[in-house]
């Protein structure tokens, strides 16, 4: 009989939540995938204010679902899984009173979106990110400088100070504000919140060089209603290797598992990606869904990288130096044009995918900002363009300048990394579009001018979070050992085709062109 241990990765994604079953060696027994039933049926969110809400009930109740079909249908001994890893989407904080419970779960504000969890995509902030920015940039600690150097409305503070400015009956109910891969990993384990160095680092301006958060000065400074929330929130910070503790006899019956199994910490779904895929320094996991994130790990940085979404030591692999960058929408850009064209109707994506892919490459260039910029230098105020139609456009033809353009994003980004010093040696594929979308891929190839492997594994992200689950429960000695003994290979490459490059080439210089010239013009408006 079969006692060796198991583990199931957790992955709060934004419309579902995902939980892979795996063992020691990484290969995967059972998964399961549970929608959100508010979030699917719309409440709480309406896109043309930008503002993306998700009740803390969808979460918890889509655990308890998840966790027992995946038991169930695996036909294992529950009794074997030693631990559970979380990753969620991020920065996606909720309000929560002196217990740590989200706002929303009290009778009071149940249908009150201000006191549900804030979704990593929500750009309802845009003022208070702007006011933070330019704050910090006058102030004699630069808070915002191991963030990029610029702060986000998708980010920890903006968020904050938002939801206190805009509902007072919120702001009288609070007495925090905590991250979603805090609040569940706190919850299974019914300990206090242990911070994510992930989340904390990424987006809420935590750092050791000026003993955590920014300062109370600093916060009240920015605005009088911070007064005495940074002293409700952490100071020390922990990498999701590190135990949270086990699970609550309550979570345990209601998941059908033990209560000695190890809660592991929780951090952001694309830096769990990456550990997932293996990711080593010199390596680019780029997590491609809805959004993209760029991971990398460098062993030490001597300055700032400018323009990305923060660099943290511990947030992706423990004793290195995690990089974060990434793109506002991808995978929903290609959702927005199908909803476009149907305009009630139904758009058949695999044919209009497969005619966009058969066509040549045309002068139609399209902007990949329908949901702002997130990097090279956030801007949120920034919006989409589509240049040189003419009454002879097509819709794939369309369809395949997005698909460049999420391309051209994308190089624009690695870029980046490879001016401030950071090389690039390989690029590693993960999530959905890479799975499924040759077309996507090779165009990507193509633009980056590099090859791209693509991990074989459908679930990289919960992948990752159990890596760390087995590190956690004592498995394996550390990350670096579990990712050598779990991580799952490749099972495609996507190669440059050298015709393609050098076309891209002169069209990629002109997305350059017309960025720089709309951004100009945008902010003259702002």
């Amino acid at each position: 009989m079969d006692n060796s241990p198991l583990f199931i990765g957790l992955d709060f994604g934004s419309a579902s939540v995902r939980a892979l079953l795996v063992d020691q060696t990484g290969a995967a027994i059972a998964s399961q995938v549970h929608h959100y039933r508010r979030w699917t049926r719309g409440e709480y969110s309406d896109a043309s204010e930008s503002r993306f809400r998700q009740h803390p009930l969808d979460y918890l109740e889509s655990i308890g679902a998840v966790i027992r079909t995946l038991i169930s249908e695996s036909g294992i001994d529950a009794s074997r899984v030693a631990g559970i890893g979380v990753d969620t989407t991020g920065s996606t904080p909720c309000a929560v009173d002196r217990n740590g419970t989200p706002l929303a779960l009290l009778p009071e504000f149940a249908n009150n979106p201000n006191a549900m969890f804030v979704l990593w995509k929500d750009h309802t902030a845009l003022a208070e990110a702007a006011e933070i920015n330019q704050l910090a940039k006058r102030w004699r600690v630069d808070y915002t400088k191991y963030e990029g150097g610029i702060y986000s409305a998708e980010w920890f503070w903006a968020k904050y100070l938002h939801i206190l400015r805009t509902d007072s009956a919120v702001r009288n109910a609070c007495h925090g504000f905590v991250e979603h891969c805090d609040w569940i990993t706190a919850t299974l384990a019914g300990t206090g919140v242990k911070a994510s160095r992930c989340a904390a680092g990424h987006k809420a301006m935590w750092h050791p060089e000026w003993g955590g958060l920014p300062s109370e000065e600093f916060l009240t400074t920015l605005d009088p209603l911070l007064a005495g929330r940074r002293a409700e929130l952490y100071t020390d910070t922990f990498t999701a290797d590190v135990p949270v503790g086990t699970l609550t006899p309550e979570w345990a019956e209601r998941l059908g598992l033990s209560p000695t199994v190890t809660v592991s910490g929780g951090a952001f779904d694309a830096h769990m990606g990456a550990v997932g895929a293996g990711i080593e320094p010199g390596w680019m996991v780029k997590v491609i869904g809805t959004s993209t994130c760029d991971i990398m790990v460098a062993p030490t940085l001597d300055h700032c990288v400018r323009g990305i979404c923060g660099q943290v030591d511990g947030s992706v692999r423990p004793g290195l130096t995690g990089l974060e960058a990434g793109q506002s929408a991808f995978g929903d850009i290609y959702a927005w044009f199908t909803r476009f064209l149907s305009y009630g109707g139904r758009i058949d994506l695999p044919k209009l995918e497969a005619e966009a892919a058969a066509l040549p490459i045309s002068g139609v260039l399209a902007l990949d900002w329908m949901n702002g910029r997130r990097t090279p230098d956030a801007n949120q105020n920034l919006a989409g363009a589509l240049f040189g139609l003419n009454l002879g456009t097509t819709a794939p033809m369309v369809f395949r300048a997005l698909v460049e353009a999420t391309a051209f994003g994308a190089r624009r980004i690695a870029d980046r990394f490879r001016q401030e010093g950071v090389n690039i040696d390989g690029v590693i594929a993960i999530g959905g579009i890479a799975r499924k979308s040759g077309f996507v891929m090779q165009t990507c190839a193509d633009v980056l001018n590099m090859p791209i492997q693509v991990a074989a594994s459908d679930q990289c992200c919960a992948l990752g979070a159990a890596m760390f689950a087995a590190t956690a429960a004592g498995a394996y000695p550390d990350l670096e050992t579990a990712m050598n003994k779990m991580k799952p290979g490749f099972d495609a490459v996507y190669r440059p085709i050298p015709e393609n490059v050098a076309v891209y080439e002169q069209n990629y210089h002109r997305y350059l062109d017309l960025a720089d010239a709309v951004e100009q013009e945008t902010m003259k408006h702002v």
